[in-house]
């Protein structure tokens, strides 16, 4: 089986890892990212690696394009453009083989739910322009794969943590810091989670949009506080949110608050999360990293 990775990033590159596991051990990953350094340890991992920035056509994709049955699709669009599709579409809608698409959005599509809990069936009403992006380009997606005749699941990740990207990683280089918006709540996907839905997706054909979330939204200090606890590492203080020194774009992710439900994908593939919470999530990566350290 042959999968192409627009965008192989964090997420998609361990789907493809989970692919080969429960799908098939000889598959042949191809895909594109946009720096040197990334390319050359991507390289050293066993994947094809081709140059995309998304502003001219990739130069050599032509081929493993041709030889995709999976695609993942998982680069940002920009000003309401998918950049896959807006450079490689022809490639695409010719590639003979190709049977199934997989496009990676965000809970960021739904906007400020006030809290309350909501599901794929929510209206669209997003908050930013990054997010509104994001509309854009699942529709964009929707009207491709309808046009080919192939199905296509989009995938609505919330935020992502995992190993090398998790609350550890934050305490220890000094940028978690915990922010006290009373009320606020967000939802939270373990990479490996979304590595296996994808995977387990991609074995089925699966078509549809499908919030990957976990079951517990929680307060942003909470995942800082338990990882205090298990580790030992130092607590930052409380930091009230109107006084926080936050970025635009970090602010931003203040102004939505929601519960989503990801019921729809548990029911599609008959399965339970990995990681349901951020708890059990934070657990696994501190085992793992222990036993790093003891090898």
């Amino acid at each position: 089986m042959n999968v192409f990775i627009f965008g192989m990033g964090y997420s998609a590159v361990a789907a493809a890892r989970a692919m080969r596991e429960l799908i098939d051990p000889d598959l042949v990953v191809s895909g594109t990212t946009r720096t040197r350094e990334k390319a050359d340890r991507l390289l050293r991992t066993g994947l094809k690696v081709h140059a995309f920035d998304g502003r001219a056509p990739g130069l050599m994709l032509g081929a493993d394009l041709k030889n995709a049955e999976k695609l993942i699709a998982s680069v940002p669009p920009k000003d309401g453009v998918d950049p896959a599709l807006q450079q490689h579409r022809k490639d695409l809608a010719a590639s003979p083989k190709l049977e199934w698409i997989c496009y990676y959005s965000t809970i960021g599509v739904y906007g400020d739910a006030g809290g309350a809990w909501i599901d794929e069936k929510a209206p669209l009403v997003p908050s930013s322009d990054r997010s509104a992006d994001r509309v854009a380009a699942e529709q964009a997606w929707r009207d491709f794969a309808a046009e080919k005749g192939i199905p296509l699941a989009i995938f609505r990740l919330a935020g992502i943590y995992g190993p090398g990207r998790s609350t550890f990683d934050k305490m220890r280089d000094g940028s978690a810091r915990r922010i006290i918006k009373p009320g606020q709540v967000f939802n939270r996907i373990h990479v490996d989670d979304i590595a296996r839905l994808t995977a387990l997706a991609a074995r089925q054909n699966l078509s549809g949009t499908f919030n990957i979330t976990d079951d517990e939204p929680a307060a942003p200090q909470d995942p800082i506080e338990y990882a205090s606890k298990l580790s030992g590492l130092p607590l930052p203080d409380e930091v009230p949110f109107d006084e926080a020194d936050l970025s635009d774009m970090a602010r931003s992710f203040y102004d939505d608050c929601k519960r989503v439900s990801n019921a729809a994908i548990k029911k599609a593939l008959g399965v339970e999360l990995l990681y349901p919470s951020y708890r059990s999530g934070l657990r696994a990566i501190f085992d793992l990293e222990a036993r790093q350290e003891d090898q």
